[in-house]
């Protein structure tokens, strides 16, 4: 008997002992996923708006949610939950007995697990912290939690967790996400009926999701509605109004990306933030989505018009694409970037990660360092053939560079080769002001990777269309730099505010850069990118073409706004005869501007003449000069003598 009683008890003790560490494990698991309640912090979306605060896009991770707290939650909205989900739940202590045991009932009598009986609080543990399995543990796990996690959290707190964590269909994870998300309301705009779909949604989001199953969703809507009314919570009028209403729901992408390209480098600039997708940041452009439409709709405009002339090329259409950009010439924000003609072909960026020879497109910086160094508009300039001799290895070749059209002209004014975009007279200047000189200007003015020989006179290196847009400011911003901004500023969740502020750089006296502005003026009324000009606006510009027409590039500006366009096969093979920077960009520039007049009728029209320009006629043609750069008075040369 003894010996019986001592097994016995041996049994007690290790039965005792069992529970002391099933009770421990569960404490601590219990704890750690009470921690996990209480310090709630769910991945939130970021959003991006432009200028106007017009939503530009939504990034998200895995969970597309935005957060709301209890005092944004309308009180209708609470109630027609609790009246579906919880009657009770401002009176119980995180567990409804009442409810458990009639769940129970309900299961043994059908065998099987048929009910939960579950609130609020249990719900949110289980959404949270708990799987689904229904088992016994876990089920004594989720009482425990419910109960402690009532001490400590206010019934408030609770539910705001609760209807910031649901996941309501359509993948709209938390209520003020799915009031956005299914009827572009906020959620003390919407009606009776919109939230009765709402708080349907947590129990069979995707069966009662109103833009698959409308008519399911409007029933198990009414059903909310009935509820209330029943339990005296709407009146006998809100019942029939609600139950007659019939809302519009929309079925929006969950991104809406309206501009694909400036996201994507919103996202490259801000890879430092590991949070970004996940930390609710609202990021503020200085894009303008009616620039940024128009932008797109003049880059496809140019992109057409060269199918249009080369509709025997088959292979064009495939490889042919182009870039746009728009900024401020003031402030360098950036108001439009387009890095494709079709983002769903392609994602790649050609405004911003994409370097192509630039051509003619540099000689207004080789022209502002002759400017600088002295020399006047009216400085006669050698527009003759030259032959170049250079070691390639050991192989000995030439270098013999042309006009485009191989035309010469003799003795020209800087004013006349810039405005023609003379070659040779080109190459001729930078040898006459100094190569040394001129490499070096180069580099100041923001180019990279720039080969030291004449070959830079035609722009043999490569810039993408941001970087030209940057460094076509020394131009368009009377002498002054500044690197170009994306992003005005960004507020974090707690209402904490950065700014971005721009690098500022003085290249250029303002009065010698307006001596090459004046130029570029003339390159868009009677130079070589006269189809850029529109009426009633000055503008200023430069074309580009590289050898076989491979790059096409025009690059100008308002006295307020400037625009860089670039087209171009991803290939870099021809794009075919005659497709130069005059003819292929010039026209998407000149759309540009006649369509965003009518947006923005009170863009600047004329531009500045800064104090210290002076002007003189000199045989029928108009010279500006300043104090560093003075009109000298020229010979006349008799053409017929010059020997080429």
């Amino acid at each position: 008997m003894k010996s019986f009683l001592r097994i016995l008890g041996g049994i007690g003790i290790i039965i005792a002992i069992g529970i002391i560490i099933f009770v421990m494990q569960v404490y601590v698991e219990i704890r750690n996923d009470t921690d996990k309640i209480v310090h709630y912090k769910p991945p939130v979306a970021t959003q991006i708006f432009d200028r106007q605060k017009r939503l530009v896009a939504n990034l998200f991770d895995k969970e597309f949610r935005f957060y709301a707290t209890f005092e944004e939650i309308p009180p209708r909205l609470v109630e027609a939950l609790l009246a579906i989900e919880d009657t009770l739940f401002f009176e119980h202590y995180g567990i409804n007995v009442d409810a458990i045991m009639r769940a129970m009932l309900k299961n043994i009598q059908n065998a099987r697990y048929a009910e939960g009986g579950s609130t609020i609080t249990q719900q949110l543990i289980k959404n949270i912290v708990l799987t689904r399995e229904k088992t016994i543990e876990r089920k004594i796990k989720e009482v425990l939690l419910a109960i402690r996690l009532e001490t400590i959290l206010s019934k408030e707190e609770i539910l705001e967790r609760y209807l910031n964590h649901t996941y309501f269909g359509h993948g709209f994870y938390g209520v003020k996400t799915a009031s956005l998300g299914y009827f572009r309301k906020e959620m003390q705009a919407l009606s009776l009926k919109e939230i009765a779909i709402l708080v349907s949604l947590p129990r069979a989001p995707s069966f009662y999701d109103p833009t698959k199953n409308y008519e399911f969703a409007l029933g198990r809507a009414n059903n909310v509605l009935q509820r209330m009314y029943e339990l005296g919570w709407i009146s006998k009028e809100e019942f029939d109004e609600g139950s007659s209403e019939r809302p519009r729901v929309y079925d929006d992408t969950l991104t809406q990306n309206v501009a694909p390209y400036v996201v994507d480098e919103v996202q490259r600039q801000l890879a430092r933030l590991t949070d970004l997708k996940t930390a609710g940041y609202k990021i503020y452009l200085n894009i303008d989505l009616d620039y940024q439409e128009l932008a797109q709709e003049a880059l496809y405009f140019g992109y057409e018009q060269i199918l249009s002339r080369h509709k025997k090329d088959e292979s064009l259409k495939e490889k042919l694409n182009g870039a746009f950009v728009v900024l401020e010439n003031q402030s360098g924000k950036i108001l439009a970037l387009v890095g494709g003609v079709d983002y769903a072909k392609s994602n790649f960026s050609r405004a911003t990660q994409s370097k192509r020879q630039i051509g003619s497109s540099v000689k207004p910086f080789l022209y502002l360092s002759a400017i600088n160094s002295g020399v006047a508009q009216n400085y006669q300039i050698p527009d003759i053939a030259r032959t170049y001799e250079y070691k390639d290895g050991k192989e000995r070749k030439k270098w013999q560079p042309k006009n485009y059209g191989s035309s010469l002209s003799g003795f020209v004014s800087l004013k006349t080769a810039l405005t023609k975009s003379l070659n040779l007279a080109t190459i001729n200047l930078v040898e006459e002001v100094g190569f040394d000189r001129i490499y070096s200007d180069v580099l100041k003015y923001g180019f990279s990777n720039v080969p030291k020989d004449l070959t830079i006179s035609l722009g043999s290196f490569g810039a993408s269309p941001l970087e030209m847009a940057r460094n076509f400011m020394v131009f368009s911003n009377y002498g002054k730099v500044i690197d170009p901004m994306l992003m005005d500023y960004i507020v974090d969740t707690k209402g904490n505010v950065a700014y971005f502020t721009p690098n500022e750089y003085e290249l250029s006296k303002e009065e010698q850069s307006f001596l090459i502005l004046d130029i570029l003026r003339d390159v868009v009324n009677v130079g070589t990118g006269r189809r850029a000009k529109v009426d009633g606006i000055e503008l200023a510009g430069k074309t580009g073409t590289t050898n076989d027409n491979i790059d096409a590039w025009f690059c100008g500006f308002s006295p307020s706004i400037e625009v860089i366009v670039w087209y171009g096969k991803d290939d870099n093979t021809p794009m075919g005869y005659s497709e130069t920077g005059g003819v292929a960009p010039a026209p998407a520039f000149s759309y540009f501007f006649s369509n965003i007049l009518e947006i923005d009728p009170g863009l600047e029209r004329k531009f500045k003449i800064p104090q210290g320009v002076r002007s003189q006629n000199i045989d029928g043609e108009q010279f500006y000069y300043t104090d560093d750069s003075p009109i000298r008075s020229v010979p006349k040369v008799n053409h017929d003598t010059i020997i080429f």
